[in-house]
Formats: structure tokens, C-alpha cells, sequence
């Protein structure tokens, strides 16, 4: 089995997705670790519950991008990590720490890239721009992360059709459960696969 951190910032449903595919539709890999960048994230909570090791690792006390990144990969090594997947990670990672896992970080974004993505789009911003563009249909996008934010080759896509009445919020949560909880434990059995 491969083994798997997940990389959160906030309240880990994605990463509770995750650990509740485990066994099923997550076959090849196991989440051996739950790193956050905010000490206060509720996916800690979700992780310790699961019985996964945490660890936190803060920009402010590395005192640096380069550090903080450094830090990371200290930590992933002594876990001996094989795959990382970004599950709201609220940090854009540098070419420096994104070279040395090449093929093997994944993230899931709230739209079908590449419409609504890179630089600037997260979290509620992503489904306000669907609506203010007056799209029909919307969705979520795994990809491969490289230094270029949303630029990584796309691994699989699930659309979700936007209903009339929407605000950012009812859609989110609608690309979350139909969409970004369905393809993140299924792009990642398919990597942790294709590498065993």
C-alpha cells in the first residue's frame, strides 16, 4: 500500500471523504499522516479521530516560504510519504517543493478547470464566478499540482449542473458532495495503483 498525507488548512471534508473511501473505493493507499498549516484546522480533529498522525508545520514560525516548504518535506520523509494530496490547502506551493514529487501531489479544485481556476480562485470565489459568468454547468477538477496554481495535467473531472436559485454557498456544497467527494478517494486510489 502507498502511503498518504493529506495537506489541509481548515475543516477537512474533502479529507473526511477520504478517510471514509478508505478500504473501499480507496484500495491501494493508506492516509498515514494529516499535516495542517493552521493549528486550529478541524481536519486535525478528523484525523486524530481516524486514528491518523497529525503534524502541524507553520509558515510564521519558519519564518519563510523556503522554510515552511523544507519543513514540509522533513516531515512527509519521515513518514516516508509516497503521495500528497492538498485537500483545502490554503498555501500555493513553489516549483522547489513541487519538483521533488513529481506525478505524486494531487488537489481538487471546485470548478472544471479551465474555467474558474489559478491565482485568486478558492473557496466561495470559485462558485461566485460560475454564477456571476452564467454557466449551466459547473463541477470539480483532480490534477497533478506543479508550481503553476491549477496548472497541473488534470487526472478526472465529475460536472455538476448549476440550478436556478443558487447562491455560492448551496453550490459549493452541492460541488462538494456530488463532485469533489466522489473523484479526490477515486483519482487517488488511481495514482497510489498505477504506482504500486
Amino acid at each position: 500500500m502507498k502511503r498518504i498525507a493529506v495537506l489541509v488548512s481548515g475543516g477537512g471534508t474533502n479529507l473526511q471523504a477520504l478517510i471514509d473511501a478508505q478500504g473501499s473505493v480507496l484500495k491501494s493507499g493508506k492516509i498515514t499522516l494529516v499535516v495542517a498549516n493552521n493549528a486550529n484546522a478541524y481536519a486535525l480533529e478528523r484525523a486524530k479521530k481516524a486514528g491518523i498522525e497529525t503534524s502541524v508545520v507553520l509558515k510564521k514560525e519558519c519564518g519563510s516560504q523556503a522554510a515552511f516548504e523544507e519543513r514540509l518535506k522533513e516531515v512527509l520523509t519521515e513518514h516516508q510519504i509516497d503521495i500528497i494530496v492538498l485537500a483545502g490547502f490554503m498555501t500555493i506551493l513553489t516549483e522547489n517543493f513541487t519538483n521533488c514529487y513529481p506525478k505524486r501531489i494531487l488537489n481538487v479544485h471546485p470548478s472544471l478547470i479551465p474555467s474558474f481556476c489559478g491565482e485568486g480562485f478558492y473557496g466561495l470565489r470559485v462558485h461566485q464566478a460560475a454564477l456571476d459568468y452564467g454557466v449551466k454547468v459547473t463541477g470539480a477538477t483532480v490534477h497533478f499540482v506543479n508550481e503553476i496554481p491549477d496548472g497541473g495535467e488534470i487526472i478526472a473531472q465529475k460536472a455538476v449542473c448549476i440550478e436556478d436559485g443558487d447562491t455560492p454557498e448551496t453550490l459549493q456544497r452541492r460541488v462538494m458532495e456530488q463532485a469533489e467527494w466522489v473523484l479526490l478517494p477515486q483519482a487517488a486510489e488511481k495514482v497510489c495503483k498505477e504506482l504500486l
